[in-house]
């Protein structure tokens, strides 16, 4: 029972990239909050377009109504946020379209977002999108992230992990 309330105990799970880009470590975000990890650990892709998909099969959780930002959970209880650019929260959703919304079931490399990579550039802080497991201190045992200088969305590993 527990583990049905709970999760599987010690699943690996593949992180794929949500966009085609650089994968770099979050201590090269130029934001406190990802780059010191106080939402969780993960790693940031430098995007080469504006298309997001998803890194892990699972259910939406939330699509934040600027659509700049989507939470998935798994199967196995680990929560990912994607969070496309810096300070984009401020463009009142501007420039991003959401193509999904909370309780849709999707794999990995479905489309979630599309949005206008320009526009960001032009008024947000950064297009960097951080990858985040929100709740990494509750259910990861171990985490190798993949830095390189071109992942493409829904088809490269950016990290594997495993579930405590």
């Amino acid at each position: 029972m527990f583990k049905k309330l709970f999760g599987k105990k010690n699943e690996e799970e593949q992180l794929t990239a949500p966009v085609s880009g650089k994968v770099v470590a979050l201590d090269e975000v130029d934001d406190p909050v990802f780059s010191q990890r106080m939402m969780g650990d993960g790693v940031a892709i430098e995007p080469a377009d504006g298309k997001v998909v998803s890194p892990v099969s699972g259910e939406i959780v939330q699509l934040f109504p600027t659509n700049h930002a989507v939470g998935i959970k798994t199967k196995s209880g680990v929560e990912v946020l994607v969070h496309i650019g810096l300070e984009t929260v401020s463009m009142e959703g501007e420039g991003f379209e959401g193509h999904v919304k909370a309780g849709d079931q999707v794999k990995a490399g479905d489309h979630l977002i599309t949005f206008d990579m320009n526009l960001v550039k032009e008024k947000a802080k950064s297009t960097i999108t951080p990858v985040i497991i929100t709740n990494y201190d509750d259910i990861i045992d171990s985490f190798e992230p993949s830095y390189s200088d071109h992942a493409e969305a829904g088809q490269s590993t950016v990290a594997v992990l495993t579930t405590k």
